[in-house]
This record gives structure tokens, C-alpha cells and sequence, in this order.
């Protein structure tokens, strides 16, 4: 790839480092290409542009520096950034100015990062697409009628047609895994727990308490940036690192031909289209032509729909909890009054502290039921959503809202059922480009790995490159 904005955030840095090409020439190639590229995408909605020019004519006068030394990037605008408005794509937070920054945004900042623009999101990150009041819609770079998913939509947009060397996303239902796969990038949702949280939003600004589920992490154009990013953003918080140190384990594996592979590539409680099925079984086919045994009938011991049930009874009240008591009261009324989808939605999100604690049990149970997979499999391989990224659709209300799966209606809410029987159970997981669908769509997999051992799952996905192809830019981009 002969612009350099389309080169690894990876193999920028090096070039950094060697002082192959500055950081403020760097710098200033992402902005022109955000403004003629950017335009019709509407990926990047916020530009801090005297600040990092600043940084970056520091970064060039400076020698050594962090990992991420003089490396243009952008950040979702969930994350406060100092001195920069943080909307969260809410109108209440329209003109929210944050006096400090995220804890991950400052570790980036401390490893070197100079970071001069915010990506788009749902508002309140609600959402498997990326539309708001504030800014509006964000487009797909392989097709502008298409959503690049959500909720981290601006942000893999901008990745995927070069906007930006490095993002940082966060993930509670596939909000980093969901735009990985519509937008053919690679994606990494940590573990829980172990990047930091405080400054996102939601919860509100200026929340301290850790969300369930929720979680931090990098989208890229190789999988090797998203383990230079994780070397940066991973550890204890200050009150935890009086004590705690992260120490992950290395990958599994030194070659792909000794990974023991798992490939749950399909369920009758939440089907996948062919189109995305049979790119996922090529994958299957590579891999064994590269000497890699993949089981294909191996499974968690586990019903997908109860694990999806589960999980939406753990997310759910997570995502409702900022409603004004008015709209909460509402959906209180409904889960009592409707048998339909929407009173379904609403039991969930209404759920009370002592059938929480129940969930949280089973919980326990899929975590162990996981952990007995891994103990014969490295990885599992699964999709990432049933279908390529869908047609926008911004009706409302939500869960009335249907995907088109091999021709039949879905619930549109399946978009968000193989990310999260995965999420619930804080496991680590990797997405890589799969190749396109007939319609020239991307298609990512879904490469779950065991807790806490993260480089496996990424060094997986950099080895699949070899044999199944990796990123490659959208036409026109």
C-alpha cells in the first residue's frame, strides 16, 4: 500500500522511530484525507487539530518516547478527552467539555499517541449502528447505504478507510466485534476488567464504579497493532496497582499448524446467513489446508438461546439505567403488560437485584462450561453477527426492528447474540477479515479465546492472515 495511511499503526511507528517519515507529516496526510475522505463518511465528528499538530512537532523534536511515539490517532467519543467535547452522541452532552481524560485515553497519551479527532457513535452507544442528534449518521466505507455497525461505527469507518492509524473503541454487546465485521477490520475486545473504564461514557460523566460486561479496547488494520495497543492500555487502575500486577500469558501456540481449533459456525437459536456461513467455512478450509485440526462439532456445553437470554438480562439494565425515572416507569409498566418482544426487552432491563443474582449464578456455570472447552481447545471460531452489514434502519422503536436472514425476518436484536454469549462471559475476543460476500460485503470471525490469555486469541488472528488474507481498503479509499 503506497500511502502511508493505510500502513499498520505497527509498521508506522517503526518508521517513526526510524525517522523515516515525522510525525507532523504524518499527522497532516490523516487530516487531508479526513477532509476529502471523510465527508461522506462522516466517520470523524470532532477535530482537535492545534493541539495535536502541537504534540506532534513535540514528538518530532523529541527522540525515544513511548511505543506509540508520534502516532496519529483517533478516539471514539465515548471517552472523555481533556479539553475536547465528549457527547457520547447525546444532545444533553452536546456541549460536555471534560477537564481530564479517560484513563485509557491518558495511557495512550503517556505511551506517546497523538490523538486529534473523535469518532462517531449511537447515542449512549445504544446501538448496533451509529446514528445521533448530534452528529448524525455514520456511513459504511464498502457501501454508504449500509451501517459500519455499532457502537463503535465511527471508529472502525475510520480505520477501515484510513482515517486514522489507531482507534480506541469499547464493546458491552459487540461494539468493538459488530463494526470490526461490517467494515473489514481487525477488532480486540479485551478481557474484562483488565483496561480501565473510568471516563467512559456511559454511566454518566464523573462515575467511578466498574460496568459489568463493559470493556475497552483497539480496532486496527493488523492484528499485531491491536497487541501493541493492549501492551499500552492493559493494567490495574491506580487503586489496584498498590498491589495488583497484569502479567498475560504468551499465546498457546508458535505456529498456527499446532492450534487446536474449535469452529461453532451456526445455531438454530440465532442463524447466520449463508453468505456469511459459507466465508466462514472457506476460513475452515484454509486452516486445515494449512495442517490445523479444526473440530467443527465441538461446543460449549450450553444452549445458546439460554446464554443469549442471560446475557440480555445482564445487559440490559446496564444499557436502561440512565432513563429519567418518567421513561423507566414506563418500561416497568411494560414488562408487566406486555407478552411480546418489547415486554420482553423491558423484563429484562427491569430486572431486580435478587433475579440479578441469579443470572450472575448461571453466569458462573457458562464461565466453567468455556473453560472446560479451552481446556481441549485453544480457540473457538464463531461469526460475529448473522448477516454483513445491514441497510441503515433507524426506526423505532428498537426491538420491532427485524434482519433479513436467508430471506426469512429475524429479530433485529440477534445482531448482537453471538458477541454476547461470548461477552457475558468475559472472555477475551479477536476479530479478523474473513474475506467479502458475493456482494462484495466483508465478512470478520469471531476468534473467541480463554480468560485472561488475550495474545491468543490475537496471535491466532495475525497467523489466519497468512492463509485467509487480512485487511484490504474499501474501494476508493
Amino acid at each position: 500500500m503506497t500511502d502511508p495511511c493505510l500502513r499498520s499503526a505497527t509498521a508506522l511507528s517503526a518508521a517513526l522511530r526510524a525517522r523515516e517519515i515525522g510525525a507532523r507529516e504524518l499527522l497532516e496526510r490523516y487530516l487531508d484525507r479526513v477532509e476529502r475522505l471523510n465527508g461522506r463518511l462522516n466517520a470523524v465528528v470532532t477535530l482537535d487539530v492545534e493541539r495535536a499538530r502541537a504534540a506532534a512537532d513535540r514528538a518530532d523534536r523529541e527522540r525515544g518516547g513511548g511505543p506509540l511515539h508520534g502516532l496519529p490517532m483517533t478516539i471514539k467519543d465515548t471517552f472523555e478527552t481533556v479539553r475536547v467535547r465528549t457527547t457520547s452522541g447525546a444532545q444533553m452532552l452536546a456541549g460536555h467539555v471534560p477537564e481530564r481524560d479517560a484513563e485509557a485515553v491518558a495511557r495512550l497519551r503517556a505511551a506517546g499517541a497523538v490523538i486529534f479527532g473523535k469518532t462517531n457513535t449511537p447515542t449512549f452507544a445504544a446501538d448496533a449502528q451509529t446514528y445521533n442528534p448530534v452528529f448524525g449518521t455514520t456511513n459504511n466505507p464498502w457501501d454508504l447505504a449500509r451501517s459500519p455497525g455499532g457502537s463503535s461505527g465511527g471508529s472502525a469507518a475510520a480505520i477501515a478507510a484510513g482515517l486514522s492509524a489507531l482507534e480506541l473503541g469499547s464493546d458491552i454487546a459487540g461494539s468493538i466485534r459488530n463494526p470490526s465485521h461490517y467494515c473489514g477490520i481487525y477488532g480486540h475486545k479485551p478481557t474484562h476488567g483488565i483496561v480501565p473504564m473510568r471516563g467512559h461514557i456511559p454511566g454518566p460523566p464523573g462515575t467511578l464504579a466498574e460496568a459489568d460486561v463493559a470493556v475497552a479496547g483497539p480496532h486496527a488494520r493488523a492484528a499485531e497493532d491491536l497487541e501493541l495497543a493492549l501492551s499500552v492500555l492493559a493494567g490495574p487502575d491506580d487503586d489496584r496497582a498498590t498491589a495488583w500486577r497484569l502479567e498475560l500469558p504468551p499465546p498457546r501456540r508458535d505456529r498456527l499448524a499446532d492450534y487446536r481449533v474449535a469452529a461453532w459456525l451456526d445455531d438454530p437459536a440465532c442463524p447466520v446467513d449463508d453468505a456469511v456461513r459459507t466465508r466462514l467455512e472457506a476460513i475452515v478450509s484454509a486452516l486445515r489446508r494449512a495442517g490445523v485440526h479444526v473440530d467443527e462439532h465441538a461446543r460449549p456445553p450450553f444452549d445458546f438461546a439460554d446464554g443469549f437470554a442471560d446475557f440480555r438480562r445482564l445487559v440490559w439494565p446496564i444499557m436502561m439505567s440512565g432513563l429519567p425515572p418518567d421513561e423507566f416507569a414506563e418500561l416497568v409498566r411494560v414488562a408487566t403488560a406486555d407478552d411480546g418482544p418489547a415486554g420482553d426487552f423491558a423484563r429484562a432491563a427491569t430486572l431486580r437485584h435478587r433475579d440479578w443474582m441469579a443470572v450472575n449464578e448461571r453466569r458462573a456455570h457458562y464461565r466453567a462450561a468455556w473453560r472446560d472447552v479451552f481446556g481441549n481447545y485453544d480457540v473457538v471460531l464463531t461469526p460475529v453477527t448473522p448477516t454483513a452489514a445491514i441497510p441503515h434502519d433507524q426506526s423505532l422503536p428498537i426491538d420491532r426492528r427485524t434482519l433479513t436472514v436467508n430471506g426469512r425476518p429475524r429479530p433485529y436484536l440477534d445482531v448482537v447474540g453471538w458477541a454476547g454469549v461470548v461477552g457475558m462471559a468475559w472472555l477475551p475476543a479477536t476479530v479478523a477479515p474473513a474475506g467479502r460476500t458475493p456482494a462484495g460485503l466483508p465478512v470478520g470471525v469471531q476468534i473467541v479465546g480463554p480468560y485472561l490469555e488475550d495474545r491468543t486469541c490475537i496471535d491466532f488472528a495475525r497467523r489466519l492472515a497468512d492463509v485467509a488474507g487480512g485487511y484490504e481498503p474499501p474501494p476508493g479509499y
